[in-house]
């Protein structure tokens, strides 16, 4: 059976964290692809400045097009309306019913998917890989997984990963201040954010 991670976000913009967890995923679950799934409408940033759908991406598809194993996918871009993820496993499980699936993601969601619409249908769709992060301590992510086992009956792996201390907003700030961020997305993608003229 094929394996097949999912690293799914607003990507406003992607950057090397995600990149890093992709891989790293990659590596300790012996998955054989990723897909990106930049989100349509992200119904929980409604109050943010997103940039259009297509710019996400088109930057997604940039950072990514390298690595030969990593795919985007336009599922919930092409979908109207707000995006859901257990909408999306559902969709991916019923196209390919022979695709284990494994959703990505940091321990601050981790801690968040209750709150998110119908995670008893998240988790019965994928197997839940989640990253480490120096804000959680592992002896806290073991009792949230414990606790979503016996609540969900889901399947959660920890991710052992150095953490990496990028994030969206920052790059959004740096750009806005004139700030380099070299450092923190692929080149493709700065010089793309560069030519637009994004986060002024």
């Amino acid at each position: 059976m094929k394996k097949t991670g999912i690293m799914g976000g607003t990507f406003n913009p992607i950057h090397n964290g995600h990149l890093a967890l992709a891989r790293k995923a990659k590596e300790q679950f012996a998955l054989d692809e990723i897909l990106f799934i930049p989100c349509g409408e992200p119904y929980m940033k409604a109050a943010q400045k997103v940039a259009s759908a297509q710019i996400r991406a088109e930057m997604t598809a940039l950072a990514i097009q390298e690595e030969s194993c990593f795919s985007l996918s336009m599922i919930e871009i092409e979908h109207s309306g707000n995006t859901y993820t257990y909408e999306t496993l559902e969709r991916l499980r019923l196209d390919q019913p022979n695709t284990e699936y494994y959703f990505i993601l940091g321990a601050d969601n981790l801690f968040q998917i209750t709150k998110w619409a119908h995670p008893e249908r998240i988790f019965a769709n994928c197997r839940l890989l989640a990253a480490i992060r120096d804000d959680k301590t592992v002896s806290d992510m073991e009792a949230q997984i414990s606790y979503l086992e016996r609540a969900y009956q889901a399947v959660i792996f920890l991710l052992k990963i150095d953490c990496m201390d990028i994030s969206s907003s920052e790059i959004r700030r740096k750009v806005a201040d004139g700030s380099s961020i070299e450092a923190d997305v692929p080149a493709s993608v700065r010089a793309y954010i560069e030519e637009k003229g994004l986060y002024l």
